[in-house]
């Protein structure tokens, strides 16, 4: 699926602008068509993995504000999802294969089959944001429903995963989304949220559900403040 510089810049909440700019410098992978750019949604999606903030991209929001990612779709679907803690594994294989004996059941979807998507998703790049996150995800499931999904797993020990910075992973965002756009859009959400120091350190703490969520509304509603109404 091909993207335009006004869906880039929804999902990075800075201007169309800004992207074009990236786009220019060669900090976004991108193609040109009829003048304009476009963006392959496989190689948006890794390249979001890795580079996760304005801060990382050089920009500063205010200088390029924009309406951006919808208003609380992470706390909206961390609440219709589970949050479970001191999950045991001893690779990301059996992880990902022990959360889906339990999170699959409220999909209603085969727990193998949902394993093996993410699995297979995985062996194409690993999921982790570094910083001890992963967002496990897989490209060929989208949810038959109107609402998307987000389990958070704190494991009881942190494993290998791949990340790029070398350090372990101890939390995981398992993402299941009902479009493909906002696939992604959460994808960007939970990344700039992994990216502030105050927000890992609270995941090390494996908060509760509630509390989470308590954290997640207060820094989607600061988010958005940086928007124009």
């Amino acid at each position: 699926m091909d993207l335009t510089v006004a869906d880039v810049s929804k999902f990075l909440q800075v201007s169309e602008e800004a992207i074009r700019n990236l786009t220019k410098e060669g900090k976004i992978p991108a193609y040109q068509l009829n003048n304009d750019y476009r963006f392959n949604r496989e190689e948006i999606e890794e390249w979001m993995l890795r580079f996760v903030h304005q801060e990382d991209l050089k920009i500063n929001p205010k200088e390029h504000p924009v309406g951006g990612l919808q208003q609380f779709n992470l706390y909206r679907a961390i609440h219709k999802g589970l949050v479970l803690n001191d999950v045991v594994g001893g690779s990301k294989e059996e992880v990902i294969q022990n959360c889906m004996e339990i999170i699959s059941k409220q999909l209603d979807v085969d727990a193998e089959v949902l394993t093996n998507l993410l699995l297979d998703r995985e062996k194409l790049m690993s999921t982790a944001l570094n910083r001890g996150v992963a967002v496990p995800h897989t490209r060929d499931f989208l949810l038959s429903r109107a609402y998307d999904v987000v389990a958070i797993v704190y494991l009881k020990k942190p494993i290998e995963y791949g990340a790029l910075d070398g350090k372990k992973v101890h939390t995981l965002f398992f993402l299941f989304a009902c479009q493909d756009k906002r696939h992604l859009n959460l994808l960007a959400k939970v990344a700039f949220f992994c990216h502030q120091a105050e927000n890992l350190e609270i995941l090390k703490n494996q908060p509760n559900k509630k509390e989470l969520l308590r954290v997640v509304r207060s820094w989607e509603s600061s988010v958005n403040q940086l928007q124009p109404a």
